[in-house]
């Protein structure tokens, strides 16, 4: 039986500015021509769909209307737009959600800078709405062929894996390059997989809860931790830091935006070294600015990625990274409610949470 007549419903998870989180029933998406119809097999919960459910913005983006969350999703082409000859029904798919205008008019997009296009569609921040659904019509151009043995679930988790890769090489890591990964959520932790990959060492990492850091031990034996202490000072941490790992940073890998952890990063980095920022935070920050000039530190941010998929999907595939290990929930789309209570809540130790319709 075909699934759409199996499962007739749209089911979606959407918030609002009032905050309320529910499982909706929308319409099934026609079709443009460039289009295919996607059944969204896995998605992740992302930081930043809490974010906007409990917080409804993340800097200058807010939840003006009812918004659907989701952007870390892969599944299964359905059917296809005219105009579409990459894909045909049945093939399985990971989903590129930043999509630019493409235009030849827009420099970022001609220049290959396209996740800075000021006509991105980004599903899941207002007021697109997101592929936590269970059918999604999605650009032919930005879908991603899964390798057969690349499961859904390691299908959904290439999204923040790129949000890694995109950082690892802005950062300009090198082989046995001394490294602080700040963060052990799911960004730090991918970034621990891809840095390990990448032949960084020494590692470090730092987080404040103890059994993520646990599970960055697990994922790679070989990286010292560092667990961070509520009383002490960014000067303290950064001590700690450096005395873990042997030696100054000449890279520091921030993955969780806290201004204190910024901080801690910035003290535990050589003079001539580099911290870059991966994680989002507030608005508005304070740096200690005359150590960083005294020590010549660098200090970058990323806005999301580009030309990161096929990377990604290689590495996956060649067994470079295994993502398995990082899904530490599953819910059924009905549950949707359910499952971002467990990744909204500290007591449940979640690392990633998934969402999976069969």
């Amino acid at each position: 039986m075909d699934v759409l007549q199996k499962k007739p419903q749209n089911l979606a998870i959407h918030t609002n500015p009032s905050h309320d989180l529910r499982v909706v029933e929308c319409e099934i998406p026609k079709l443009r021509p460039d289009e295919c119809l996607v059944h969204v097999r896995a998605t992740g919960i992302c930081g930043s769909d809490v974010h906007f459910w409990k917080h409804g913005r993340i800097g200058p983006m807010i939840v003006t209307g009812d918004n659907g969350l989701g952007h870390e999703s892969a599944g299964v082409v359905l059917r296809v737009g005219d105009a579409v000859t990459r894909f045909k029904p049945g093939d399985r798919v990971a989903m590129e959600c930043g999509v630019p205008c493409s235009k030849p008019t827009c420099d970022f997009c001609r220049t290959g800078k396209y996740h800075a296009c000021p006509d991105v569609v980004f599903y899941s921040t207002p007021p697109h709405h997101g592929t936590l659904r269970r059918y999604h019509a999605h650009p032919e151009a930005w879908l991603h062929r899964l390798p057969d043995h690349v499961t859904f679930e390691e299908g959904a988790l290439l999204e923040p894996l790129t949000v890694a890769l995109a950082g690892i090489d802005r950062s300009g890591l090198r082989l046995a390059d001394p490294l602080v990964i700040c963060g052990a959520g799911p960004i730090g932790l991918v970034t621990l997989l891809a840095a390990h990959a990448a032949g960084a060492a020494p590692i470090v990492i730092t987080d404040i809860d103890e059994n993520r850091l646990a599970k960055a031990k697990e994922l790679v034996p070989r990286v010292q931790t560092v667990h961070v202490q509520k009383q002490e000072t960014s000067q303290e941490l950064g001590a700690r830091i450096v005395k873990e790992l042997g030696q100054e940073a000449k890279l520091v890998l921030e993955c969780t935006g806290v201004e204190s952890s910024v901080h801690a990063g910035i003290y535990a980095t050589r003079f001539g070294g580099l911290v870059f920022v991966i994680g989002v935070g507030k608005d508005f920050q304070n740096i200690p600015f005359m150590h960083m000039s005294a020590k010549e530190i660098d200090l970058r941010f990323q806005y999301r990625y580009h030309d990161i998929y096929p990377k990604a999907i290689s590495l996956v595939n060649a067994g470079l990274i295994d993502l398995k290990p990082l899904v530490s929930h599953r819910y059924g789309l009905e549950e949707g409610v359910q499952a971002f209570a467990t990744a909204s809540n500290p007591a449940a130790r979640a690392i990633k949470v998934q969402i999976l319709d069969d």
